[in-house]
């Protein structure tokens, strides 16, 4: 039997970014706030001298464990769905600050064009622009009324950057200047300037110098080690939860975290939630907290599983394109891989951080005129010198032996003598890529696993292809003597890996009947409950979701402050 906790004002369901920033905002506001993590706790001591890349980047040591739980795949509802038994295409992070401490710190804001991708779409091109089976709608929030959190959001990780001539207007610079420039990076501006484009730095949450926040949290700059994406980060350089907002929610003496607590369901009734029931995976105890309010905060594939799961919210029917629980499921058109040789020159791409690197918007969001094309939006184009790392690193010419003592000396040869980098496109909803409650298999706990339905569309192919004729150009002009670009793709497979960027599932919008969250990122008809968090995107942009997570999440703070200041209500 259950044994039922003192109640709270706000309950967290995991304790990542989305979380994280939650509890700080409330508590330093006097609510009591119980942070429920089903992993451990963890923190930068756990990761001091441990460059293990064999741990980390090949064994996944910070990634869910896919024996206990995973998600069935299928490219379309004719095909059964089977369980994903080991990592490839994206990685499900978990413990204490979830994939906040395993990312690389790449933190963008979506353009404005995102936030009215519909209107804007319809008044430039006409509604005949947008195919039939494309669900394609505004997010009931413009960038601008979005600007103020993003602003905080910079402030509080440090980012370190300098200004997208193709973004949104900032109402503040970036806290801290530019990462460093290296050669790799120079001779891929000079390459773009010489193209008439206009290269910039990448906005990053690996500190370019020492800095202290708005909330007096001090972190050391960044050693450009290497060890970023799928490590933790043993200076506290990178910005993530456990060194960010963590410690701001502890200091209040009003956070209550609780770690190896899964919650396996959202209590409700009618419609309004209670609380949340969980089992202490360490002892197999179950325990209910009741709350106020319930934040869900964790994954963006774990978040629609729990909805759907304790029977909040319609779900999603693709067949009748009613429901709102597990539609606008979108992932990443990582695309135009652009690999570059060269026989003269040498370079150090060992050193490196998991946000450093060039970019060029011009083909991204609708910063160009797609008339005569057959896709909408685009893809941000970077240059990242992420630090590569012997055992996965290993860049050699197609037509080289996968083994032997070929492969021993073309290796030699070409690993500091290839450049690679490519495009990062955005991926527009369908009618038929959603989420839901697979009917045949179970977790640990006995519980349905989380069905995706995804394939790459034409839409994806014709993008790939356009963007896959600027990476080339850009590549040729830096002087490669042999170039290998990946120019279309196929069917999307759950391998090998691609990127951790899944969105949507609990779309935000301003109409109840195709969205499940207001601006606030409050459900609809259930008003205690919000959902923060890259769920809520109703399309993925061309760039990575973190800085738009982060946003919303300081948004969805402030509207669960009113809520509970109003008794109940937001205006």
């Amino acid at each position: 039997m259950a044994t039922t906790l003192p109640k709270t004002d706000v309950v967290l369901i995991g304790v990542g970014w989305t979380g994280g920033i939650l509890a700080a905002e409330l508590t330093k506001k006097g609510y009591q706030v119980v942070g429920l993590e089903r992993g451990r706790g963890r923190s930068t001591s756990d990761f001091i001298m441990v460059h293990d890349e064999l741990r980390y980047a090949l064994r996944y040591d910070l990634m869910q464990d896919l024996s206990k739980e995973t998600i069935t795949f299928r490219n379309n509802d004719k095909m059964r769905a089977l369980p994903m038994r080991q990592y490839g295409s994206f990685l499900l992070g978990t413990d204490l600050g979830g994939s906040g401490v395993h990312w690389n710190g790449q933190t963008w804001r979506f353009l404005p064009y995102d936030f009215q991708i519909r209107t804007m779409t319809e008044e430039r091109y006409g509604k005949d622009k947008i195919p039939e089976d494309m669900m394609l709608q505004d997010w009931g929030i413009t960038y601008d009324e979005l600007e103020p959190y993003f602003d905080q959001f910079d402030q509080m990780a440090g980012i370190s950057g300098e200004e997208n001539p193709h973004g949104g207007k900032r109402s503040n610079p970036y806290p801290t200047g530019p990462m460093k420039h290296t050669p790799v990076m120079t001779l891929f501006k000079e390459a773009c300037e010489n193209l008439g484009y206009k290269p910039f730095t990448q906005p990053s949450a690996n500190l370019s110098e020492s800095y202290t926040n708005p909330d007096g949290i001090a972190r050391a700059a960044c050693q450009y080690c290497g060890f970023c994406e799928r490590f933790g980060c043993e200076y506290g350089a990178k910005a993530d939860p456990t060194v960010t907002v963590l410690p701001v929610a502890e200091s209040t003496g009003k956070f209550d975290l609780r770690t190896h607590a899964n919650v396996v369901e959202i209590l409700h009734e009618g419609n309004r939630a209670t609380g949340v029931r969980f089992i202490d995976v360490q002892s197999g105890e179950e325990f209910i907290q009741p709350a106020e309010v319930v934040a869900v905060t964790s994954y963006v594939l774990n978040n629609v599983r729990l909805l759907l799961q304790s029977g909040i919210g319609k779900p999603y029917d693709p067949k009748t394109g009613t429901g709102v629980i597990g539609k606008n499921y979108a992932y990443q058109n990582m695309c135009a891989s652009t690999t570059g040789f060269f026989e003269e020159r040498e370079f150090n791409v060992y050193a490196g951080a998991g946000s450093l690197g060039m970019c060029v918007d011009e083909f991204n969001g609708d910063n160009f005129d797609h008339s005569n094309l057959n896709f909408l939006h685009g893809a941000n184009i970077f240059l990242g010198q992420l630090g590569k790392r012997p055992i996965q690193n290993n860049a050699v010419k197609p037509d080289t032996p996968s083994w032997g003592a070929k492969f021993k000396e073309e290796s030699i040869k070409y690993h500091n003598r290839s450049i690679s980098f490519n495009a990062q496109g955005a991926s527009m909803p369908f009618r038929y890529h959603y989420l839901d409650l697979d009917p045949t298999y179970k977790d640990a706990f006995g519980n349905p696993l989380l069905r995706m339905t995804y394939d790459f569309k034409e839409q994806d192919n014709e993008m790939s292809k356009f963007m896959a004729s600027k990476t080339e150009e850009i590549m040729k002009e830096m002087g490669a003597s042999e170039i290998i670009v990946m120019k279309e793709k196929g069917p999307y497979n759950i391998v090998p890996y691609q990127s951790t960027h899944n969105t949507g599932g609990v779309i935000m919008g301003d109409d109840p009947s195709t969205s499940a969250l207001n601006s606030y990122l409050q459900m609809w008809d259930f008003e205690n409950i919000f959902v923060p968090g890259a769920s809520a995107f109703p399309h993925n942009s061309g760039y990575n979701p973190t800085g738009t997570v982060g946003a919303l999440s300081y948004r969805a703070a402030e509207g669960i402050d009113l809520y509970l200041k109003n008794g109940g209500s937001l205006v």
